[in-house]
């Protein structure tokens, strides 16, 4: 987001500010795996690609644990679960990743489903269970590879972070470093290594990365799309939900690092964080349950898409951010539209005399919205997405 108040991001901006956020880091780990390189395999080879499952021959829970996995060698028409092994821990264990592989009786399209990136996001969780509940393998073509709690760590204190203790305590974001590296200077850059070169790699076709919006945030039924790509324009469009954003976003997330892999992804976001949004879950998983009969996975016509919820498509966001702190009372809520002008927040302090009044730049619908109480300066309270095309207001550049 940008540090200046109410500036409007386009997909450049986005980019750019997001690319100077991580490029210190992003360097220092690409300096530490260089030196690393020569003393191990490469990853993703062909020799990597070609060795089948990996099984340790340990069972945790009554679950065969793996290294490295390959749909093709597994049996077909039926469900396997499996924990894969990902990075070490400081004591020399392992942070096991809960694994589902529905393999169809007939050959067809892989779809992966990946949810438990950030550890605060529950109700993907619960949508992948859904779907895959849903399943059956003796009347499915192609396979669907569902990852329940990607990053471990996280979720096991309900937190968007990783905790990482290589260079002291560090809070890393590994939605941030895809497609990771196997050799990288820290725990969960090699996680997302090993997740993406040994378990996606080479067993995806499409990929859906579910997520919600952060602690202290609400969001509509939305989606974050690269709808410039067709592929990823008519899987998107399949979900009978509110918006979709139309940006690339961040660097690193897994729906770039798949796209960047030749294989087209998108990030659905779905509502609050840290509960199950039993409201707003069935959209997503009739969506997804679309995308599986639009790739031919599973057999039935496609139920709702969006073009029954009119859903709402912008290529920009206009965030209202806080310049003072104090006390915050929103005047819109999600999805409400909104005119350039139109005040969408009163700020108060201790006192309860108003300390400043927020409006919007431009003409959008509500996209997001902070729901603590409180704030302090440079906090975004509410996020504006918008046509940049047609908006009237807001800074807009060009592509």
């Amino acid at each position: 987001m940008p540090d200046t108040p109410n500036e409007s991001i386009h997909r450049r901006d986005f980019m750019i500010a997001s690319v100077a956020s991580v490029g210190a880091s992003a360097a220092f780990v690409a300096s530490a795996a260089h030196a690393q390189q020569s003393a191990a395999p490469a990853p993703g080879s062909a020799a990597a690609a070609t060795q089948g499952t990996v099984y340790t021959g340990d069972v945790v829970q009554a679950k065969k644990v793996i290294s490295a996995l390959d749909v093709d060698d597994l049996e077909p028409g039926k469900k396997h679960a499996f924990y894969f092994q990902g990075v070490q821990m400081p004591t020399g264990q392992h942070w096991y990743v809960s694994v589902m592989v529905a393999k169809g009786a007939r050959p067809g399209k892989r779809v992966a489903l990946v949810s438990g990136v950030h550890g605060d996001e529950i109700s993907p969780v619960h949508t992948i269970q859904t779907v895959i509940n849903l399943l059956d393998p003796a009347e499915m073509s192609g396979t669907v590879l569902a990852v329940f709690d990607l990053s471990r760590p996280a979720m096991e204190g309900m937190a968007r972070r990783w905790p990482n203790s290589g260079r002291g305590v560090d809070l890393i974001d590994i939605n941030r470093v895809f497609p990771g590296n196997e050799n990288g200077a820290d725990a969960p850059t090699r996680h997302a290594g090993l997740v993406f070169d040994r378990l996606f790699k080479g067993n995806v076709d499409y990929a859906i990365d579910f997520h919600t919006a952060a602690t202290g945030m609400d969001m509509t039924a939305f989606h974050l799309a690269r709808m410039d790509l067709p592929e990823v324009r008519a899987m998107a469009e399949l979900f009978p939900i509110d918006q979709i954003f139309d940006n690339p976003a961040y660097p690193g997330l897994p729906a770039n690092a798949f796209i960047d892999a030749g294989i087209p992804a998108f990030t659905p976001e779905i509502g609050r964080p840290r509960i199950l949004d039993l409201d707003m879950i069935p959209s997503f998983v009739e969506g997804t349950m679309n995308v599986l009969k639009h790739h031919g996975v599973i057999p039935g016509p496609v139920g709702r898409t969006g073009k029954d919820t009119d859903i709402f498509i912008a290529d920009s966001m206009f965030p209202v951010i806080a310049t003072h702190g104090g006390f915050v009372e929103l005047l819109v809520k999600l999805n409400d539209k909104v005119e350039a002008g139109q005040k969408v927040a009163i700020q108060r302090d201790t006192f309860g005399e108003v300390v400043a009044e927020y409006t919007s730049g431009v003409a959008g619908e509500v996209a997001a919205r902070h729901t603590d109480a409180t704030c302090e300066p440079g906090t975004g309270i509410i996020f504006i997405i918008f046509d940049g095309a047609t908006a009237t207001g807001g800074e807009v550049l060009p592509e």
